[in-house]
């Protein structure tokens, strides 16, 4: 799985697991920030990677990658999602806890960790912080 499709898995998972928008993530495997955002409705989530200025949502239990042109699915269990990335054929399965979403590459077999900076947490920030981090 490519590094930018698991930022969209991660953030696709927070958005339907806890139903708030995600407003950025910070990937632990590379230390970088990456600009991605994500919000949830129902069984549909809508976003874009502003890093690659690619869209990407839909409805549950797919979402479309606009940028790889390509199709993630998504079963949602609890504060778990796994599923298939069709673009490198391989599965994932993500686990959602508190602001950070720990995703397994199992192509790679490899756990990937993302804190999550949500639209809440930006807004209720205290002026020159950074929130998440």
């Amino acid at each position: 799985m490519l590094p930018h499709t698991r930022a969209m898995v991660a953030a696709t998972a927070y958005a339907f697991i806890t139903g708030r928008k995600v407003a950025g993530l910070h990937d632990h495997s590379t230390g970088r920030d990456v600009r991605i955002a994500a919000e949830s409705r129902g069984d549909q989530v809508q976003g874009i990677d502003g890093d690659r200025s690619a869209k990407f949502g839909g409805t549950l239990p797919e979402i479309y990658d606009a940028g790889e042109r390509a199709h993630v699915s998504f079963e949602i269990d609890g504060t778990k999602a796994q599923g298939y990335d069709r673009a490198s054929s391989g599965f994932y399965t993500a686990q959602v806890s508190g602001q950070r979403v720990q995703l397994y590459d199992h192509d790679e077999s490899v756990w990937f960790t993302f804190s999550v900076q949500d639209m809440e947490t930006t807004i209720d920030a205290p002026a020159g912080t950074e929130a998440n981090h």
